[in-house]
């Protein structure tokens, strides 16, 4: 069950002030530069990010950092390093109140840091295989001398219409026990194999459904690549694998970054294609907040996860752009 949390009085002030500032801002705008200016045509997309995006950031801070009953404290993250550290806690005080030793009971839970690592392994797996499939893809739906590239296109774009919770339990037809493969190896005499629930199962449906996601950026940027320079590369001595090493790749790596944040970033925090296709046997750091917040009702400890695991991209973005700061394409610097 969801409990029940009431809003600090505090974020409701800064709600209030945040539009106030924001109406104070755009009339004062309007009256210095005597009518509408262009730029106050994307306050709406600001006003939007403060309310839903920043807002939100400073509530998910504010429960980390908070217990229950609102007081400072910094057990939500203690909790994240040990699993056993509430446990812990009431060992520690019991054994205190009878003057005995308690260090042999003191075990530190591993649990979150574990799943955090195999999320991050997951994430990991799925980014270089996307892009080890999207960037040969992206090369040969950007080859003006391949008449099939707008098929191509197409073909990707198709399942990307289908809803993303559909696309996933599509698999489990095809890998569950009495699925499609499984008839079809018992229809040519062969034994069942066990396809579901582990984690190359989830792996798969990882890389089916954020795939498109690593080979439109590159395609993108590949479709505009001028193609004088592979004839100038051509006319220079260059065969087509030094043409692709010397001039394609290092153009692509702008669509390259886009590709792997697009498919890092939701893989790491997925949840609903590891309870799917994993079942009870897998668990990634989305199911862990997810169950911090919605079974647990735990919210200032889903909170810290939460929290933790937004640094942790954010770091990863930063390393990320320093591969090509300026989008212009090249080389780490």
């Amino acid at each position: 069950m969801i409990s029940s949390v009431a809003l600090p009085w505090w974020a409701m002030v800064c709600m209030g002030a945040g539009l106030a500032a924001f109406i104070a801002m755009l009339v004062i705008s309007i009256k210095r530069n005597h009518g509408v200016k262009r730029s106050l045509f994307a306050s709406p997309y600001a006003l939007w990010m403060i309310i839903f995006t920043v807002l939100p950031v400073i509530l998910i801070s504010y429960y980390a950092f908070t217990d229950s009953n609102g007081a400072f404290t910094l057990d939500n993250f203690k909790n994240f390093w040990d699993s056993h550290y509430e446990a812990n806690k009431v060992i520690a005080a019991e054994a205190e109140r009878l003057g005995v030793d308690y260090s042999q009971y003191i075990v530190r839970g591993t649990v979150n840091v574990d799943t955090l690592v195999y999320s991050l392994w997951m994430a990991f797996q799925c980014t270089v295989i996307c892009l080890l499939l999207g960037y040969p893809a992206a090369l040969f739906m950007a080859d003006r001398k391949m008449k099939l590239g707008s098929t191509l296109v197409v073909l990707f774009i198709i399942p990307m219409w289908m809803n993303f919770l559909l696309r996933t339990i599509a698999w489990m037809s095809l890998l569950e026990d009495s699925g499609l493969i499984n008839s079809f190896l018992r229809w040519l005499g062969f034994d069942s194999v066990q396809l579901m629930y582990t984690s190359g199962t989830v792996l798969l449906g990882m890389v089916y459904n954020f795939l498109p996601f690593m080979v439109f950026p590159i395609y993108t940027v590949l479709n505009k690549m001028d193609y004088r320079l592979s004839e100038a590369a051509a006319d220079l001595g260059c065969n087509s694998w030094q043409t692709l090493y010397k001039v394609t790749m290092p153009l692509s790596i702008p669509g390259v970054i886009s590709g792997i944040t697009m498919v890092f970033m939701p893989s790491v925090t997925t949840f609903f294609i590891p309870r799917i296709l994993g079942g009870s046997y897998t668990m990634m750091f989305g199911d862990l907040i997810e169950s911090k917040f919605l079974t647990e009702g735990n919210w200032n400890a889903g909170s810290a996860l939460s929290l933790i695991m937004m640094l942790l991209i954010l770091v990863s973005l930063s390393i990320l752009r320093k591969a090509d700061p300026n989008g212009e394409g090249g080389g780490i610097a």
